[in-house]
């Protein structure tokens, strides 16, 4: 349990109501109880916020009026709502362990905090900072470089030479340095020579990276994760790409190899970027945008079509199969004119 004055230093928030209130979880403004701390950052959920029961609000100063509760007032209640959370949600200290189950190669050095979970496997001359977590079935092969702090779910894997730092978080079934997609065909078209991927990858601090994530690791030189970079669900980064320091990448995007990206992007779902582009900093991608080339500027860009009823989305396929033709017609006949 925490007291909302507790809460209000943790997140330099402005109090009104009872400081000695206790909070013992989170909760939406709909279902919280009174020992539960919501917040409001939407005018859409005004209405939850009149007939909310919760004990301590996060809002804003332009959500006060018609609320009469416990409130933490911010000037971003869902940036403090976050860190909120985290305070109220922290996980408890954990005390160094390793399961009977756990296989450890020769010249492991794990720091004596470790938790190793069942079915665990670290190969030869891996290094594991302080206050690591690796969940069971996670395999570390040789050579790893590990910081402090490290959070393994469950049944990760971890290429040889791969470095990590910092503060890193990787969620179950997540695969980082596994060979990238190289092969160079036969002369004669029968087939393909596999290329031998030489590089490793490369993780900065306070990263998180979701499930069921694959990051190749580099062909000669290495795949670079900055820090703070925040990757989602099933998302594929190739071969020597280079993200930058505290970009964001949402589920189902693909990278393909050798693609730079800069710092403070971010990428919405199911985006696609081929490989051997730069993309500068502070580029937004919104969702199911095919980024077929360099971007050398700052901004929101989009690709595709909105969704529409089938029948108009046929029509306008058609018409779309069309334009060169029209454009021709267009320029043709603008020509004219400018020659009568």
């Amino acid at each position: 349990m925490l007291t909302l004055q507790e809460l209000a230093v943790a997140i330099d928030a402005d109090l009104i109501g009872d400081p000695n209130y206790q909070i013992t979880s989170c909760a939406t403004l709909e279902s919280a109880r009174s020992d539960q701390l919501s917040f409001i950052y939407n005018k859409k959920y005004i209405t939850d916020l009149q007939t909310t029961n919760a004990g301590v609000v996060i809002l804003s100063d332009a959500f006060l009026a018609g609320y009469d509760g416990n409130a933490l007032i911010v000037k971003n209640p869902y940036l403090a709502y976050a860190k909120a959370a985290n305070v109220i949600h922290a996980a408890p200290p954990r005390v160094g362990s390793i399961h009977a189950s756990v296989v450890i190669g020769d010249n492991a050095n794990i720091a004596e905090d470790c938790v190793l979970a069942p079915h665990v496997v670290i190969g030869d001359d891996v290094t594991i900072g302080k206050g690591c977590y690796i969940g069971p079935g996670c395999v570390i092969a040789n050579k790893v470089v590990i910081g402090n702090n490290l959070k393994l779910v469950a049944n990760v894997s971890l290429g040889e030479e791969t470095k990590i730092g910092d503060n890193v978080t990787i969620h179950p079934s997540t695969v980082i340095g596994s060979d990238g997609f190289g092969y160079a065909p036969y002369n004669d078209k029968k087939g393909w020579c596999k290329i031998p991927q030489l590089g490793h990858v490369v993780i900065g601090n306070d990263v998180e990276i979701g499930s069921n994530t694959s990051i190749d690791c580099g062909a000669l030189d290495n795949t670079v994760i900055g820090d703070g970079v925040k990757i989602d669900n099933q998302v594929q980064i190739a071969h020597n790409v280079v993200i930058g320091d505290h970009t964001a990448i949402a589920a189902c995007t693909g990278i393909a190899g050798s693609t730079k990206i800069g710092k403070y992007c971010t990428f919405a779902g199911g985006v696609g970027l081929v490989g051997h582009i730069s993309i500068t900093d502070g580029v937004h991608v919104t969702g199911m945008t095919m980024v077929t080339h360099s971007i050398n500027e700052a901004g929101v860009y989009s690709s595709g079509t909105p969704f529409q009823k089938n029948t108009d989305w046929l029509k306008n396929a058609v018409r779309f199969k069309q334009l060169d033709k029209l454009t021709k017609k267009i320029n043709y006949l603008i020509k004219l004119k400018k020659e009568n």
